[in-house]
């Protein structure tokens, strides 16, 4: 028997299907995630979407995940800063934040690089401003951002460089 308000729905998380059981189905995506999942690298820390610390790609789009609902997410495809990098390993900005010093005491770090990421993706040579613009909803308080904003310099050149150079 299912206790009232118990949902059961699954979802696409880094490429694989996990099913959620006995969830309210008023969860956050951010608490499955990290409860429900065993996934913690999306942090919560405002619960209110102002400070970017459990940013995820669902669908191709950068959110908060403390603002929604998971079950909402059903049929989407969720990335996670787990689901990054191949077969477990750094991913190159990952790889590029730990080279420049991007971290510090690393609570705001996965949101950053999810939130890097995404931007990459869309925008492989972005300007300054693009990259302070798509970092803007990701707040760090220990870094003072110039080592962030160097990190996504540093892999957008570097992804620049190998295109260039496997194109050849």
């Amino acid at each position: 028997m299912t206790a009232i308000g118990s949902e059961m729905y699954t979802l696409s998380v880094n490429g694989r299907e996990h099913h959620v059981r006995d969830s309210w189905i008023g969860e956050s995506l951010l608490f499955v995630l990290r409860e429900r999942l065993g996934l913690p690298g999306a942090k919560g820390a405002c619960e209110q979407g102002e400070c970017g610390s459990c940013t995820v790609i669902i669908d191709d789009k950068a959110v908060c995940s403390c603002l929604v609902m998971a079950a909402s997410a059903q049929g989407a495809s969720i990335r996670t800063v787990e689901g990054l990098g191949p077969d477990g390993r750094l991913s190159d900005v990952q790889q590029s934040f730990l080279d420049a010093g991007g971290v510090q005491c690393g609570f705001c770090t996965p949101g950053f690089i999810v939130a890097v990421h995404h931007l990459l993706d869309s925008n492989p040579d972005p300007s300054d401003l693009e990259i302070k613009e798509a970092l803007s909803g990701n707040i760090c308080r220990c870094t003072g951002y110039g080592r962030i904003l160097d990190a996504v310099k540093q892999v957008s050149v570097s992804r620049r460089s190998t295109a260039k150079d496997g194109a050849r």
